[in-house]
């Protein structure tokens, strides 16, 4: 019997609806790294050419993530459908599809960079469960003859069945997903730790470090309002209990430390701010934190670096690797962490619990490895960084820059007179002397600044223009602490980061 297209197109979906359940229900208990439909995602970021990577950066945090999932749910719905399709007559042409499809996932887990032998279960579970659902709703629509007068009829068998197999899919998926969901009570163990233990705490912060009222951000960054830019489609699930972290490579002794070992050590508190190479001038991408931690560089001194070392490779948990210059985190003053917390608690999941890499400075791709379980001792020329390798720069050193937070274009119509114009400015590990404005390429007239935090910080400042009506273009620029100038040249992020004045366009009335 030669099945009815939306029929076979059907039987083609909901096999692999089934496929993709029973993956997600055994990678909620052997580890989501194992799901084929995650690796499959986490592929095509890692293999991703350059313009598609920059049209994902466009996007914005958190949005690329969705788009590529969706995209990749559409390709596996329209070859789950050409596989049913494929098979109106007989199901062999769709099993091969679907073999297709499970070997798809089958590379994408054992090529994944958090590979381990387990993890093969899983898209084997999949491809397994997939081949049978096909074979058996293939067999059960094609049957030749009808039902008995008394029985159900083919079309509210085949209802039955479908409803069966979906339901099947969604219980496996949300069963998955609760299985793997992120360990909330770790965290508050951890923030409970991070209470009770001695801190070297930074100091209080000082009156008027930020101009809140003229428009600027707080000069914390909530935890829930800090930027995220990473890699990871699926945030990993932790338990500090059994992280540990492995120090090694060219060294003198290779250490490995577990969490206790680490809190074990003395914590200090510092305001950081970080910053995304990708941050287009005038962008949101920079965020502050009062960062709670173990000093990096002492950990180097114990485990001796040898001669010759040049990088320090790091390797998170979801796969991500970086590296970071040696010479920078062995500066005695650079103040690099390996942070537990950030604002007081524990790190946020998707900010890196249990710990992460804080290096002032230098911008996160080269510096900020979240979740990070391994540091390796070499040589730039030895290992290549995950983004050097996508052609971005070796090295990594925040740019001065400033941005203009009010008045906002498009949204703040102010009346003319008197303008309050106020935003932010930053030279990591350097610090901000001077902010500029002016008006209409006018003359640049001096912005007062908020109190230094620390030259590791961001810099509010404020000043007042007077704005006749009509349309006005406001530009400003920053002065570091060495008296170096904010360049005007304009540049794109890639490869080491954008430059250029900031400039909003004001209407007044």
């Amino acid at each position: 019997m030669r099945i009815s297209r939306p029929v076979a197109a059907l039987v083609g979906v909901l096999a692999v609806a089934a496929a993709v359940g029973a993956g997600q229900l055994v990678a909620g208990l052997l580890g989501p790294g194992s799901a084929p439909l995650l690796a499959v995602s986490d592929a095509v970021v890692r293999l991703a050419p350059a313009w598609l990577v920059r049209f994902g950066e466009a996007l914005g945090p958190e949005r690329d993530k969705l788009v590529l999932q969706l995209g990749v749910g559409v390709v596996l719905l329209v070859a789950a459908a050409v596989a049913g399709l494929l098979s109106r007559s007989a199901p062999q042409p769709g099993v091969r599809v679907l073999i297709g499809l499970g070997l798809t996932g089958f590379a994408a887990v054992l090529f994944s960079p958090t590979f381990a032998l387990l993890d093969l279960v899983t898209p084997l579970v999949a491809l397994g469960t997939g081949i049978g659902v096909f074979r058996w709703l293939h067999g059960l629509v094609s049957a030749p003859g009808e039902p008995a007068a008394d029985g159900p009829s083919r079309r509210a068998v085949l209802a039955g069945a479908a409803g069966g197999v979906g339901l099947a899919a969604l219980a496996g998926g949300v069963g998955g997903w609760a299985l793997g969901r992120p360990a909330v009570n770790s965290r508050a163990d951890v923030t409970a730790m991070l209470r009770a233990a001695p801190v070297a705490t930074a100091p209080a912060l000082p009156p008027l470090a930020d101009f809140r009222e003229s428009g600027t951000p707080s000069f914390l960054t909530p935890n829930a309002q800090f930027y995220r830019i990473d890699v990871a489609l699926r945030v990993p699930s932790l338990q500090a209990a059994d992280w540990s972290l492995r120090l090694h490579g060219m060294v003198e002794r290779e250490l490995t430390l577990t969490f206790a070992d680490l809190m074990s050590r003395p914590l200090v508190e510092r305001d950081v701010t970080l910053a995304c190479v990708s941050n287009p001038v005038g962008g949101d991408l920079i965020s502050t934190a009062r960062w709670t931690g173990v000093e990096l560089r002492p950990l180097l001194l114990e485990a001796g670096v040898r001669p010759g070392a040049d990088q320090l490779f790091s390797r998170s948990a979801d796969g991500w690797y970086t590296g970071t210059p040696l010479d920078v985190l062995l500066e005695p003053d650079r103040g690099a962490l390996l942070a537990v917390g950030m604002n007081g608690e524990a790190l946020p999941p998707q900010h890196g619990f249990p710990v992460r890499m804080v290096v002032p400075g230098l911008y996160g791709y080269v510096s900020a490895t979240k979740w990070v379980v391994e540091l390796e001792a070499t040589t730039f020329v030895g290992q290549q960084s995950y983004w050097l390798q996508r052609g971005w720069a070796e090295r990594g050193p925040i740019k001065t820059g400033c941005r203009i937070d009010r008045p906002r274009p498009g949204v703040d119509r102010p009346p003319a007179g008197p303008v309050v114009v106020a935003g932010t400015a930053w030279a990591q590990h350097t610090g901000i002397s001077r902010v500029e404005v002016r008006v209409d390429g006018g003359p640049w007239q001096e912005a007062e600044l908020s109190a230094e935090v620390s030259r590791d910080t961001w810099r509010m400042w404020r000043t007042t223009v007077v704005l006749p009506p009509g349309e006005h273009r406001v530009e400003a620029r920053a002065t570091d602490a060495r008296g170096v100038v904010q360049t005007e040249e304009t540049a794109d992020p890639l490869p080491d980061g954008a430059t250029g004045w900031p400039a909003v366009v004001v209407f007044t009335g």
